[in-house]
């Protein structure tokens, strides 16, 4: 609880001469030293994941190149970062994690925290950024193409064979992040993977991510603020079939919100989904 006061009460300290000269700070170091430096590493682990997957072990490095990229990001912004939850991952067992879209630092904070190797499932939209899109292309991340059945069906078939190697997946169940940072609807995808795979579902709960950048604020400097991770114990799975899919996605939605500072507690309709 304290570390949730924390993280609301940095809101209330920026009206103050202090707190406005130390935005103004942050504004101009977001400017000149990571913007360059964000832009630079950027280009770098690209080059490097595709280059090491081409000629090296993918699964080293399709994530570690990623990891160290989330880390030096939120370290070169000056976030702090808590992690709780660790110790309830079992080690050599593959997960379906499901976490809230706060923004789009949910990637550097998972990327760099979450201490699993693990594949994205992500919009098809991102193999076109450049350099980026490339990469993920090469690190088998599973892009989500919803343009038809067959499309789908591909998509899932792909994480199906991810999984069945005894990776772990990475998959925002919304669909969409945030305009409010309230949580929006589940689909369903994920937890009919974890049923039919008979695998666990871990739920992550993301704070603060919505305040570095909210979706309305996309290509803005970044905000300063706390971010917290939190790795809820995994479901395990109890049976098969429909009745099962929705315990499990309620199961989860409710751990999820559970971690949620109270302001972003509740659901709120995202025109997005």
């Amino acid at each position: 609880m304290q570390q949730n006061d924390n993280l609301n009460a940095v809101s209330t300290q920026r009206s103050t001469p202090l707190a406005i000269v130390l935005t103004l700070l942050y504004r101009l170091y977001g400017i000149f030293i990571f913007v360059p430096l964000f832009l630079f590493s950027s280009i770098l682990t690209a080059v490097v994941t595709v280059v090491g997957c081409r000629f090296g072990n993918g699964h080293f490095w399709g994530y570690q190149p990623g990891r160290l990229w989330g880390m030096f990001t939120l370290r070169l912004l000056l976030l702090p970062v808590k992690v709780e939850g660790h110790e309830n991952l079992q080690q050599n067992q593959s997960y379906v994690f499901v976490a809230n879209h706060q923004g789009a630092f949910d990637i550097f904070l998972i990327y760099g925290f979450l201490g699993r190797n693990f594949k994205w499932m992500m919009k098809k939209g991102i193999r076109k950024i450049p350099f980026v899109g490339l990469a993920c292309e090469y690190a088998h991340h599973i892009f989500v193409d919803k343009s038809g059945a067959s499309k789908i069906k591909k998509t899932y078939d792909e994480a199906r064979k991810t999984l069945r190697k005894g990776m772990s997946v990475v998959v925002f169940p919304e669909g969409a992040r945030t305009f409010t940072g309230h949580l929006g609807l589940f689909r369903r995808g994920a937890f009919m993977l974890a049923d039919e795979l008979e695998l666990p579902v871990c739920p992550i709960t993301i704070n603060g991510s919505f305040n570095v950048m909210p979706r309305t604020k996309d290509w803005h400097l970044p905000n300063w603020h706390p971010l917290k991770l939190t790795i809820h114990k995994p479901i395990e799975p109890k049976g098969k079939g429909a009745e099962y899919v929705k315990a499990m996605m309620e199961e989860a939605y409710e751990k999820i919100e559970s971690g949620l500072v109270e302001e972003y507690k509740g659901y709120v309709e995202n025109p997005d989904q």
